[in-house]
């Protein structure tokens, strides 16, 4: 997927807003998917932070149920691709399509010259045959460290792993440094990346050059990890509607 065909997807050629939604309960999250739909948002990702993955299967069920038309996509946390993509094709094998799975490790290594471990996810997933597309963390928050200097390596094997490159600050909330940003648009012209910490209405104009902002913190409300403002995330869509006049 190149980063036309990403954006032709989603229907707008400024940053597509994927809002993350850190799960509690079905309720929880539907009452946030709900808001996303009335505010013209195409989808969202959901997040199991506070509890295991056989615990998070039965909400994905249920939400997916309850919106059957609503784009999904989940990030099983610490889980990579080579585990979750098994899960996943067994939930679209029981009628369950997930649209994406996110992985905060897509398992690259800029040191070496074989990919060994991305090898073996991306086998796993041909032979899941599940479909959805993959973000790949990759030089992530609470990964490996990646050095500066080897951002633009590791943004290019990623490339060929993967649908959308995703990166990130430091931590949760905290926003990447521009620089590194702009290393990886250098690197990967033509592929789409996604960008999964810190974007807020405030700062989201920086980062034009990213054609995915997944975002949670900067669009709930004020130390509510939980819950979405419809304040902030109209203000983020505004934002977003004028960088993709720009462009």
């Amino acid at each position: 997927m190149n980063r036309s065909e990403f954006h032709h997807f989603f229907g707008s050629d400024a940053p597509i807003i994927l809002p993350v939604i850190h799960v509690l309960t079905h309720d929880q999250a539907a009452s946030n998917i709900d808001k996303l739909i009335a505010a013209g948002i195409r989808g969202c990702f959901l997040i199991n932070h506070d509890f295991e993955v056989a615990t998070f299967l039965p909400i994905i069920r249920t939400i997916r149920t309850q919106y059957p038309d609503f784009w999904i996509g989940v990030n099983f946390l610490a889980v990579n691709g080579g585990d979750a993509f098994p899960i996943l094709a067994e939930l679209a094998e029981a009628g369950c399509l997930i649209n994406a799975y996110w992985a905060d490790d897509a398992r690259i290594d800029e040191r070496e010259n074989f990919q060994t471990e991305a090898e073996r996810i991306s086998q796993i997933r041909h032979e899941s045959n599940w479909t959805g597309l993959y973000f790949g963390g990759t030089a992530f928050k609470k990964q490996r460290p990646v050095h500066a200097d080897d951002y633009a390596t590791a943004a290019q094997i990623a490339g060929g792993y993967m649908d959308v490159v995703t990166t990130s600050g430091v931590a949760t909330g905290n926003a990447a440094e521009i620089s590194k940003i702009a290393t990886f648009r250098n690197a990967l012209p033509e592929a789409p990346i996604a960008l999964a910490s810190g974007i807020t209405p405030e700062n989201a104009a920086d980062y034009a050059m990213i054609d995915c902002f997944m975002v949670a913190t900067g669009i709930n409300f004020t130390d509510d990890f939980y819950t979405i403002d419809p304040a902030k995330l109209d203000l983020l869509m505004l934002r977003c509607e004028a960088m993709g006049v720009q462009q």
